[in-house]
């Protein structure tokens, strides 16, 4: 199973981090603004938002070999189709269907981990699941640049095709096709409100962040989401087996994670966007000296996996979100300061230590937020952690947007001003969370740290 859904993973990271290195070079052949492609990744993850809820109830319902196969073939003929496109509205409909089947593929595999795991044990079962997605975000942009540079950016879907074949035949021998003993019926009316909900969030953001859009529209969008929101709200607490189950916002360190740590993340997920973005437009780079720099924010990432694990054990929960959030905010508002003619070894320190800390803050999120779930209600914490973390990842690209544009604006065209601002916006974002994981408590998630009472207060 772990190699299965270090497959599903792999898939999925390579797509996002190659794309956002190619980002101009599509924009160019598609005849549009690289920043309005943007909405190419947008309506990708929103997809996923939309989707993972139900992932579960499908693969309760119709089998887990089943679920998985048809996911991963949706998403390798997605990719095709990707790869295939001749304009942005094309590749945009290929990438919401490509999203429909990351939905259902990442969040079955990644159950079965959670549900199979004791908790003292979660640390190093959830950084063994994300090992995959870091060697994507660290082969991604050197590979999707070199192959946007020599040969085209449609390889970087058309890669996935062996990926894809590999991935249905290691599911056909190794996955049980199992479901649930008792079926439950989907609560279709939270999944329309919720997917409308998310939909007009997401459209609304990425509206905003367009340079040739209408931004009162995106105004209007987001009211809706409010109102929309609302709605989802009160219908979920009024039926028996809701979707959406608000009642485990209760629990004080998932209700953290699931809105300061996405908002955190948010933050951070501006940078795959902006950062090869600077380095194209604001240093005249081309696609491949753009992805070789994003290559040492994308090693941060995955060096720091060697030593999660005991940093957290060491430290605890808490003091590690409380610093580690601080120094998203620095090594942000750093990147937007660096230019041509600093020492190499500045521009190491501070892309990598932006992919250390990047790293240290998903792990550290993604252990706690299920560290004091009961069992019975692993599933349902996990679809909506999966669909917040993906709704998340999708607002840090259209975020990023957004401060470039207001970059643009202020900085009156003057291009490295303009991403100085951007990324000055990107770092008090960060801040704001900060408050939040300050009042985690001394002892957050210590059955997963296997930390006591007493140790958490010394470290602290």
């Amino acid at each position: 199973m772990p190699l299965i859904v270090a497959v599903a993973f792999f898939m999925e990271n390579f797509d996002g981090t190659a794309i956002a290195t190619a980002l101009p070079k599509m924009a160019a052949s598609f005849g549009v603004n690289a920043i309005d492609l943007s909405n190419g990744i947008t309506a990708y993850l929103v997809t996923l938002a939309v989707f993972i809820p139900i992932s579960g109830w499908c693969a309760d319902r119709f089998g887990a070999r089943v679920v998985f196969t048809a996911a991963i073939a949706v998403f390798s003929i997605a990719s095709i189709l990707c790869g295939l496109a001749t304009g942005a509205v094309q590749f945009v409909l290929a990438r919401i269907l490509q999203g429909i089947g990351g939905a259902m593929m990442v969040p079955v595999g990644r159950m079965v981990v959670l549900r199979s795991t004791p908790k003292k044990d979660l640390i190093p079962a959830i950084g063994t699941i994300v090992w995959p997605g870091l060697i994507a975000t660290v082969i991604g942009p050197p590979v999707g640049g070199l192959l946007t540079t020599y040969a085209s950016w449609r390889w970087i879907f058309l890669v996935n095709i062996p990926i894809g074949l590999i991935g249905i035949l290691l599911v056909q021998r190794f996955v049980e096709n199992f479901r649930a003993e008792e079926q439950q019926p989907l609560d279709f009316g939270g999944f329309l409100l919720s997917a409308a909900t998310l939909s007009c969030f997401m459209y609304g953001v990425d509206l905003l962040g367009r340079e040739n859009s209408r931004g009162y529209l995106g105004w209007i969008f987001l009211a809706l989401t409010i109102l929309l929101g609302a709605l989802t709200f009160w219908y979920e607490q009024r039926v028996e087996r809701p979707l959406v189950r608000l009642s485990l916002l209760r629990i004080p360190t998932f209700a953290t994670t699931l809105i300061a740590g996405n908002a955190s993340c948010t933050a951070v997920g501006a940078a795959p966007l902006l950062l090869p973005l600077m380095f194209q437009n604001g240093f005249g780079m081309n696609p491949a000296q753009s992805g070789m720099l994003v290559l040492l924010y994308a090693g941060g990432n995955l060096g720091m996996k060697t030593i999660t694990t005991w940093v957290l054990r060491r430290f605890g929960f808490r003091p590690v979100l409380v610093v580690n959030t601080l120094l998203i905010a620095l090594f942000a508002a750093a990147s937007g300061f660096l230019r041509v003619g600093m020492p190499a070894l500045i521009w190491v320190i501070v892309l990598v230590g932006a992919g250390l800390v990047r790293s240290m803050q998903f792990t550290s999120l993604n252990t706690l937020a299920f560290s004091e779930i009961p069992t019975a209600e692993i599933s349902a914490a996990s679809m909506m952690h999966s669909a917040a973390q993906q709704l998340t990842f999708g607002l840090g690209i259209a975020f990023g947007a957004i401060s470039l544009r207001i970059g643009i604006l202020l900085g009156a065209g003057q291009t490295l001003t303009d991403y100085r601002i951007a990324f000055c916006i990107v770092a008090a974002l960060a801040l704001l969370t900060f408050p939040a994981f300050l009042r985690l408590a001394h002892d957050a998630g210590a059955e997963v740290s296997r930390r006591t009472k007493g140790e958490d207060k010394l470290a602290d």
